[in-house]
């Protein structure tokens, strides 16, 4: 490990002289991912100088320990026990940092619920999943901001889109992709008979004009009139934008603010997102031979997680994680969740990384 440190030594030390570089520097690109690079070096290389530092005190400890009277020989055990112990610490976190990294973990993320199977219940539910996510994003210090909301009849969501910003914001939310269903008696049913409904979630990391250029002349942009709940904008003027990105097909609408330049440059933010992602697959399945969809169909059979109201439970079906507290997951309180995705995938990387 320590020979692999040095290289990174080096690696570090060499990016470090050419940061202040006028070509790299005019290369937004390239100074972007060199600085990206530096950070991540810049803390494997902190902690393998003090595991080094902590190395050398336990050999002087114990030479020092071979000649020494039974008084200092009681010191110097405790010196080198707490050496031992800082030196394990230090090892573990360092094959933490040592592990592949995933290309979106300094991102922001876009997230995208919508209603799927079950009717206006489905819309309810995606109301409660954008609520969930809204209080976790408080509690993690995370910003969330509204891009585009579709109110369904009833009050829930056909479709919401929203922004959320923070450290590890992608490394905590990429697990919440995928259909999520719901168990419980919605407000529409008069018997009290159970339905299962599902509403899918859409991660995507958040995107830049470094990470995507978009050439204009690949976009079609569409104005109209923006339609429902607003304000006085609303139905008077041609304030919506809609943009087609005609290599790719893909078509994102934006009206919810008043001016058409904020229409276009939120829908700018999800189309490069979009984008990204769908460049990110291609990637992943020319190496692995094969393309995960996040959210599926959509139906109530392919799920990730359920939430039974009856029963107060929560169920990740990726681990077989069950948790009696639903109310307090809906309000937020997810870390339970999300730290044992993040620490099985933390596990599976280490296990591969020791075969």
């Amino acid at each position: 490990m320590l020979e692999r440190i040095e290289a990174l030594e080096s690696e570090f030390n060499d990016l470090e002289a050419r940061l202040g570089d006028p070509d790299l520097l005019a290369d937004p690109r390239r100074y972007a991912d060199a600085t990206r690079r530096y950070r991540q070096l810049e803390a494997i290389v902190t902690v393998g100088a003090r595991l080094r530092s902590r190395g050398d005190d336990l050999s002087a400890a114990r030479e020092l320990y071979a000649d020494a009277d039974a008084e200092d020989r009681e010191l110097l055990r405790e010196d080198i026990d707490e050496a031992e112990r800082d030196i394990a610490d230090l090892g573990e976190a360092l094959r933490l940092l040592l592990l592949p990294r995933d290309p979106n973990d300094d991102k922001n993320v876009i997230m995208e619920i919508r209603g799927a199977e079950g009717g206006e219940e489905a819309n309810l539910f995606a109301r409660d999943l954008f609520e969930m996510y809204r209080g976790y994003a408080g509690r993690q210090g995370f910003k969330l901001t509204v891009l585009e909301v579709s109110p369904s009849d009833l009050g829930g969501y056909n479709d919401v889109v929203f922004r959320v910003a923070g450290d590890h914001a992608w490394t905590k939310l990429k697990w919440e992709a995928g259909p999520h269903r719901v168990q419980r008696v919605p407000v529409t049913e008069s018997q009290g008979r159970v339905h299962t409904s599902s509403a899918t979630v859409t991660v995507l990391p958040e995107a830049d004009e470094i990470d995507v250029h978009i050439d204009p002349n690949d976009l079609q942009v569409d104005v109209f009139r923006a339609s429902g709940a607003g304000g006085q904008h609303v139905n008077t003027t041609d304030s919506a934008v809609r943009i087609t990105h005609k290599p790719s097909g893909l078509v994102v609408s934006m009206q919810d603010e008043k001016s058409q330049l904020q229409n276009r440059a939120k829908a700018l933010v999800v189309l490069r997102s979009r984008l990204l992602k769908a460049q990110q697959d291609r990637q992943s399945a020319e190496r692995s031979g094969q393309r995960r969809d996040q959210i599926g169909g959509g139906g109530r059979s392919e799920k990730i997680r359920t939430y039974n109201f009856k029963e107060n439970r929560v169920t990740d079906h990726r681990l077989g994680l069950t948790l009696y507290k639903l109310d307090r997951v809906l309000a937020g309180e997810l870390d339970d969740v999300v730290d044992a995705m993040v620490h099985d995938e933390r596990a599976r990387q280490l296990a591969v990384g020791d075969d």
